[in-house]
């Protein structure tokens, strides 16, 4: 019998965490440095554009205007006359000297002006990147053992709680094993911590390599291990846990001239609806101290 396959979500860890550093990334981009304040700097930019464009326009009809008028005023005798195209000639010249002033503001104290604020949501927007990108770092890095590479004690803690929440909901089981490495402290005292750190990893690949994509593996702290196995009920449980002892137990691991083999105890529980994540977890617990006194190297359940 195999246990049926469930589509479960996959953004969990990032459910599960909530880290200060993201709290400074929202409080930047909470600023409005987005997609439409981005627009709204294009829009300026391109207004400015047009009204360089309408002012250098207006500049050459006057520039033509006075032009004609100045061709005009030599033909011109009588008194009113030259009063009028006198007023005319004024009013021109007026008028292309606040088109030149304008121009002048505009390209030398407005355009930089909006350069420069653009520049600056430029740096924000690089800056609000970065941070998003060492926020994501640093929530793997508060999730994951550093050792192994697993998933840690924070991460399992919640994970089990999302797990029981979601298989309450579709009534299917849920099973937790919790392994111990036997004599690990042997191991250390005799051969060193690199080496215990070396058969540590080995352990976490094991168990990586055996599991499916849907459980969830974490190393809980020193030589203690567990797997939350969704849709397995006690047998494909036992059954289960019986194979990675084994395969555990069969590794060798190398280290320099060292060969060491390593065996590991496993405590078994499967959820029964009424107790809690931690209720739940010491009911293994349990079991994996029962295989420990029991002589070690085994299952209970």
């Amino acid at each position: 019998m195999q246990p049926e396959k469930l589509t479960l979500r996959e953004d969990l860890p990032l459910k599960l965490s909530q880290l200060t550093l993201r709290k400074a990334v929202d409080a930047i981009t909470s600023l409005g440095f987005c997609n439409g304040e981005q627009m709204r700097f294009h829009k300026a930019e391109s207004a400015f554009f047009v009204f360089i464009f309408v002012i250098l326009a207006a500049g050459l009809v006057t520039l033509h205007a006075y032009g004609l008028l100045q061709a005009l005023a030599a033909e011109i005798t009588t008194p009113a006359a030259i009063e009028k195209t006198t007023y005319l000639n004024k009013l021109l010249f007026g008028t292309g000297v606040l088109l030149a002033t304008a121009l002048f503001f505009g390209i030398f104290f407005i355009y930089p002006l909006i350069r420069k604020q653009a520049t600056e949501e430029g740096k924000l927007r690089a800056m609000t990147v970065s941070l998003s990108a060492r926020s994501e770092t640093l929530e793997h890095a508060a999730l994951t053992d550093g050792l192994t590479g697993m998933q840690n004690r924070r991460y399992f803690d919640d994970a089990l709680k999302e797990y029981l929440e979601e298989f309450r909901r579709i009534d299917k089981p849920v099973g937790l094993m919790i392994l111990d490495l036997d004599h690990f402290k042997q191991v250390n005292d005799t051969h060193g911590h690199d080496v215990g750190d070396q058969v540590l990893r080995a352990v976490a690949n094991c168990l990586k390599d055996m599991t499916r994509y849907h459980d969830v593996v974490a190393r809980l702290g020193g030589e203690e291990f567990a797997v939350v196995t969704p849709n397995m009920d006690a047998e494909l449980l036992s059954r289960f846990a019986e194979r990675i002892r084994k395969a555990i137990a069969n590794m060798s691991i190398l280290s320099g001239n060292v060969r060491l083999k390593i065996t590991t105890s496993v405590g078994l529980a499967i959820w029964d609806r009424k107790e809690t994540a931690e209720e739940f977890y010491r009911r293994a617990d349990r079991q994996l101290y029962e295989a420990k006194r029991q002589g070690r190297n085994r299952v209970c359940a």
